[in-house]
């Protein structure tokens, strides 16, 4: 099958996309073209977003106190530089105000915060009252790691996006990141 994806990316791209032998074509016809899309690769769904902006999405990533432990930060970072966006890695044992200083002097759109050592309900609200105090609520703020869902909703309450958990797709971040920048940041 050969499928036209100029109206999702306002190019024209075709690819054959194979479903397979067994399924009906009623099967067939529910395989959508959002799902289509979701085969393309990440950079190819993204097009029309990142298109839209005059530069990268600027994300800092950060390790904040004493866990030392960083392989999914890295690999969040990593991630996101492959989708397209500028990423600043602050490295380990970072203390919330040098998070806020670097993301203000970096102009970030977002901070990511990955956090393993419990001290989420301590760490995020300092970041969210730093960068209310410097005039930065235009910078999403959001994170992952071992929190607790009834700690995500308190943390969601005062202001703080999205937080992943182990196990979540680098996709879903980069797709999550990117329309929020897209809604809420203007450059």
């Amino acid at each position: 099958m050969n499928y036209d994806f100029s109206g999702i990316s306002g190019r024209k791209a075709e690819g054959k996309v194979t479903t397979p032998n067994h399924w009906s074509p009623v099967n067939k016809s529910l395989f959508t073209i959002h799902q289509l899309t979701n085969l393309l690769p990440l950079h190819h769904q993204l097009l029309t977003m990142s298109n839209e902006f005059n530069r990268p999405i600027r994300v800092l990533v950060a390790k904040v106190g004493l866990d030392g432990h960083d392989r999914g930060a890295r690999i969040i970072a990593t991630s996101l530089r492959d989708a397209g966006m500028e990423v600043i890695y602050t490295g380990l044992r970072q203390t919330p105000e040098m998070v806020v200083n670097t993301a203000l002097q970096e102009d970030v759109d977002a901070i990511g915060i990955s956090i393993l050592s419990g001290a989420h309900m301590t760490v995020f609200p300092k970041i969210i009252n730093l960068i209310k105090e410097k005039g930065m609520d235009d910078v999403l703020v959001t994170g992952g790691g071992i929190i607790p869902e009834s700690d995500m909703k308190e943390l969601k309450a005062i202001g703080v996006g999205e937080l992943f958990p182990p196990g979540t797709t680098t996709t879903d971040i980069v797709k999550y990141i990117t329309t929020w920048v897209h809604q809420h940041r203007n450059f």
